[in-house]
């Protein structure tokens, strides 16, 4: 069965057997996707973490599918109708939709048209007629008329939806129907009546009709979210005269009375239960579709953010701006420790800039301000205009716009109660504020990724599979940046390979009651800190300043022992080979090669000793938007800077400060075909955009990055 498995994995995945064989053991060792990834690449022939998790998934898939035919197997036993050669279809059998047409004959039902006529005896008559041999229909069903059955007609009625059932349960037929579903298949959306006032922002699809495998998913979607909301009334058709046709040309073999009873049959069952059977598929899977690619954008949308640059370990000023209850204002060390809080009152109904500005310069001095975060909501562009108009003096801090969606998500959370216990949701959300500025990995994990703003219809994809996705995001992020294990929150520990919320409590734990850690190999005295776990997780933690270098890097402890003997080989001490490229150099990595340690991981061990725990994060840079506040203040042909809010499939949208985010279409991206708008841009990227058009009644911008130099 494990062949047959891995079988399966390679002709979906396109990798090669030997490479899942490998992926699947060390899953099923416990070895977690960014572990295989990072220091198995012996092992899997260097398959990426996408490649990983794919395996990963799709092994979960057959095993849930082998589960189900073991269901399937018992219940069609159980009836005393399994025979060898059905047993071995099941067995044989890897798609899901074919397993289920298979047992489809044998699935207990509840009380059916075609129950009701078996139970008055006429299932022989309904034989008789898909057998095509009798001249008479109406004379074959007298002999029926007894009991229930009332006359000829009545027995002819109770064998039609017999044999509506034979058709609806019939491989063949059902596959038919798919394959024009497939070629013809429409989805059509319809305004509920009495509806439009309150359904005015589903307009676009009061009469709406396309293609299915033409419609994209934010439209499938946004259709199915006004079905959800009592808005629309959303079906799938496919050719019905098509459909019928073919099934008539499987079931009808003459042209008699029989022939005509049983077209009948074949209407009947197309209407009845073909097509709506059919199209609940189509429906499941047109929406797991979209659902699949909605998540993949917000998937990657979301690593843009979590990977973004960090400012690094200074000194914050972070400005959580208000117009009637304040901007709250945080002071925050090195370390993100909260050093002060206070409000200022800058704008209307107060209008107090004159003590907003002294507290500001009172606030920079003392406790030696190196920026200021400025969250991006209400009143952000108000208060980035108030706070560029002071002056600092010589040590101007630089003033940052930071991203606060999911702020006040993690303010009114038990994570921000039990960081900040003595301080209300104001506080809370403005030091969440300032610490994205410092590090947005380390403040974002604590805030649920739906939280975070960066998809479209989060709340209406399959939120098990969107759960699964963006964790596996998070968790990627985590690794491949690593974790200041002195530092780190309870919260960014759990996300480590092989970790998990408790042994990251107890690694917390164990910090207090102990102090930092020294050293990698320490961590085996957090309680129920295993082999496996410590395996899992130790190339991912870092210990910054700890004796023995290494600790502060990507290289395993696993590998140490090949790195001093490149140093011995080199007579010089290890300290003296790391962040020296001459030296590295003149390693010959063929001399330490061996059954499990090849050239991808020994390349891997000179390009950290290189640079040990380099960020793999870009550099922040400053930035400015340009003089305008609201979307009237735009002009068509403006060029403005901006930075990317959002990306979808059909282009970015593009905040240029006027608290209304503008689109680019996907057709406005470049002066080239773009196919995805992750080609040419990136979450929180910064661009220039012209205005192409201002809609202020509908609230909407057009912009351009066609001929605009970036």
């Amino acid at each position: 069965m494990e062949n047959t498995i891995i079988n399966q994995i390679t002709s979906s995945t396109a990798i090669s057997s030997r490479q899942v064989e490998q992926t699947v053991a060390l899953l099923s060792e416990g070895a977690t996707v960014p572990f295989i990834t990072r220091y198995r690449k012996e092992r899997t022939g260097g398959l990426d973490e996408l490649q990983i998790a794919a395996i990963q998934t799709e092994k979960q898939r057959l095993d849930e599918l082998q589960k189900r035919k073991q269901t399937i197997l018992a219940s069609i036993e159980e009836q005393d109708k399994l025979t060898n050669e059905l047993q071995k279809r099941i067995d044989d059998c890897w798609n899901s939709t074919e397993l289920e047409d298979i047992y489809l004959p044998y699935k207990p039902k509840r009380k059916t048209k075609a129950s009701v006529a078996r139970d008055k005896g006429l299932e022989p008559l309904a034989k008789i007629i898909m057998a095509q041999r009798e001249q008479d229909a109406d004379i074959a069903a007298q002999r029926f008329v007894q009991g229930e059955v009332k006359d000829a007609d009545d027995a002819l009625s109770g064998a039609r939806d017999i044999i509506a059932e034979w058709v609806n349960e019939s491989e063949k037929a059902r596959n038919t129907v798919r394959r024009s579903f497939d070629y013809t298949a429409t989805i059509k959306s319809k305004l509920i009546k009495a509806k439009e006032q309150e359904a005015v922002k589903y307009r676009d699809y009061f009469d709406w009709s396309e293609v299915l495998k033409r419609c994209p998913s934010h439209r499938l979607l946004a259709m199915r979210r006004g079905e959800s909301d009592g808005f629309l009334r959303v079906s799938i058709i496919a050719d019905e005269d098509g459909c019928r046709e073919r099934l008539e040309r499987i079931f009808i073999r003459s042209n008699g009375e029989c022939a005509e009873q049983i077209k009948l049959a074949v209407k009947d069952s197309y209407k009845r239960l073909l097509s709506s059977s059919i199209e609940t598929e189509f429906a499941n899977s047109s929406k797991t579709k979209a659902d699949e690619e909605a998540i993949g954008v917000f998937a990657e949308n979301l690593r843009q953010l979590l990977l973004a640059s960090p400012l690094g370990q200074k000194r914050v000023l972070a400005i959580d701006p208000g117009f009637r209850t304040g901007c709250k204002l945080v002071c925050l060390d090195e370390q993100s420790n909260l050093l002060h809080n206070d409000t200022i009152y800058p704008h209307p109904p107060q209008d107090d800039k004159r003590k907003a500005t002294d507290t500001l310069q009172q606030l920079v001095s003392k406790y030696n301000i190196e920026a200021i975060a400025i969250g991006d909501g209400t009143a952000g562009r108000e208060t980035e205009q108030l706070v560029q108009s002071i002056d600092f003096g010589a040590s101007k801090p630089q003033v940052y716009m930071v991203f606060e969606a999911g702020a006040s998500i993690y303010s009114a959370s038990a994570v921000a109660r039990e960081e900040f216990p003595d301080y209300d949701v104001t506080v809370r959300g403005a030091v969440s504020i300032g610490r994205r500025l410092q590090d947005p990995l380390a403040e974002l994990v604590k805030i649920d990724a739906k939280s975070i703003g960066v998809g479209q219809y989060q709340h209406d994809v399959d939120q098990k599979m969107l759960k699964e996705s963006l964790d596996r995001v998070v968790e990627s992020a985590v690794n491949s940046v690593g974790v200041n294990v002195n530092t780190a929150s309870k919260h960014l520990l759990s996300y480590v390979s092989g970790l998990g919320p408790q042994l990251a409590q107890n690694i917390v734990d164990y910090r207090a009651e102990n102090g930092a850690f020294a050293s990698r190999s320490e961590l085996k005295k957090v309680p129920r800190m295993g082999a496996k776990a410590f395996e899992q997780s130790a190339g991912f933690m870092r210990i910054n300043n700890a004796k023995n270098p290494l600790d502060n890097s990507a290289v395993h402890p696993e590998s140490y022992t090949i790195v001093k003997q490149m140093a011995n080989d080199l007579g010089c001490d290890l300290s003296d080979i790391i962040s020296n490229d001459e030296r590295l150099k003149q390693i010959d990595l063929n001399k330490y090669t061996s059954n499990t340690v090849g050239l991808p991981t020994l390349q891997d061990i000179i390009s950290e000793l290189s640079k040990p725990g380099r960020d793999p994060r870009e550099e922040l840079t400053a930035f400015s938007f340009a003089d305008v506040y609201k979307i009237e203040d735009l002009r068509e042909g403006m060029t403005l800077p901006g930075i990317v809010s959002n990306l979808t499939k059909f282009g970015a949208f593009v905040d240029v400060g006027v608290k209304q985010d503008g689109l680019v279409h996907i057709s406005q991206l470049a002066d080239r075909y773009v196919s995805d708008p992750s080609e040419v841009v990136k979450l929180r990227q910064q661009v220039m955009v012209r205005v192409e058009e201002v809609d202020l009644s509908r609230k909407r911008i057009q912009l351009s990055m066609r001929g605009v130099a970036q």
